[in-house]
């Protein structure tokens, strides 16, 4: 198919220390494919992701129970001439089922997970396989090894790791790096205006060190940033009225906590200076990850075609965030991390 970016230009960036390029925007799938979408809603939003210029689409074997793979596996061959090399696809695994061997990071779920999210998605490989979460009970040697069987059969070309805490990854560097073995090239954690630790304070000395690209999600804080919640309300059909789900039953719990009323607060004055930069909420918040100068790819999540092109605009909105806009951001939200010191330059 005939790709055509947004005439803002979607940017792209090397991930990690790698040759591989992805779009500093990301569709991912979690809540959506698989649940809220159709199949043909699917192919809509990827098609519009595709024509905005993002490359990189985000699913995982615990999406929907699987079915966020093979929604999204049917919406890229639904995709008149697409070719292979016209997008990057991540995958995860971690939870794959409730048997005893069905979830972790041992050898044999990594690579049953990984041969049951191909059969998914229908594909031969995936270009980024991650490490869903870290996983104690396996020996760190027998996780790089795993990941490394995996590339080196071809069902994947990367592999990653999402909400691993920093020496866990420093760990699995140095085990790659003594093996001789291929290391991960990224971490994809939870990054938003309201949860800022981990990506810029507990990451910073790996940046340098390793090189690692980052592709965080979650730049709404599951919608509160958009504003909808402002009231104190959650209104039907949005992500926080969805029941029976685990993650979404706590972060309903957080939303009506003592401390949630106080990140209400300081939405509202985020929404107020959207409004003055006369662009959405959303925008402005996924325009404040983009800024972050060690943040790869932000992703997305979108249920229409127009929430798509509406937040693809945080490339143009970007370009407004000046030093004055920037300072003003951390007077309200009151929460940078302190920076962290670092040993080897003292």
């Amino acid at each position: 198919m005939s790709i055509k970016n947004h005439e803002e230009g979607m940017q792209y960036r090397y991930l990690g220390n790698s040759g591989l390029k992805i779009s500093v925007l990301s569709l991912g799938t979690w809540i959506t494919f698989g649940g809220q979408l159709t199949p043909e809603q699917a192919t809509e939003i990827v098609k519009t992701a595709l024509e905005l210029g993002i490359n990189h689409f985000d699913v995982a074997e615990s999406h929907s129970g699987g079915q966020g793979e093979i929604d999204l596996g049917l919406a890229l061959r639904n995709q008149k001439g697409l070719r292979r090399s016209d997008f990057v696809i991540s995958t995860k695994v971690f939870w794959g089922g409730k048997g005893p061997n069905d979830r972790g990071l041992s050898r044999k779920h990594v690579f049953e997970g990984t041969v049951a999210c191909l059969q998914r998605l229908q594909l031969d490989y995936v270009d980024v396989l991650y490490a869903q979460r870290p996983d104690p009970d396996t020996p760190m040697e027998e996780v790089v090894r795993a990941f490394n069987w995996c590339i080196d059969k071809g069902m994947a070309l990367y592999w990653g790791t999402s909400e691993w805490p920093a020496y866990m990854i420093v760990e699995a560097m140095m085990i790659a790096k003594q093996l001789n073995l291929i290391a991960p090239i990224t971490e994809s954690p939870q990054y938003n205006m309201l949860n800022r630790e981990r990506v810029e304070k507990e990451y910073c000395p790996m940046y340098s060190q390793f090189k690692l690209g980052i592709c965080t999600w979650s730049p709404l804080a599951s919608g509160l940033l958009t504003g909808k919640y402002n009231d104190g309300t959650i209104p039907p059909f949005t992500r926080l009225a969805i029941q029976d789900h685990p993650v979404i039953n706590r972060l309903r719990v957080g939303y009506y906590s003592e401390e949630g009323r106080r990140k209400l607060e300081k939405i509202k004055r985020v929404c107020e200076l959207a409004h003055r930069m006369k662009c959405t909420p959303a925008q402005l918040a996924i325009a404040w990850c983009l800024n972050y100068p060690h943040v790869t790819s932000v992703i997305i999540g979108a249920s229409t075609p127009a929430q798509a092109i509406e937040n693809i605009q945080a490339l143009k909105i970007r370009s407004q965030l000046t030093e004055e806009i920037m300072q003003e951001l951390e007077k309200l939200l009151a929460n940078k991390p302190e920076p962290v010191f670092d040993f080897r330059k003292s």
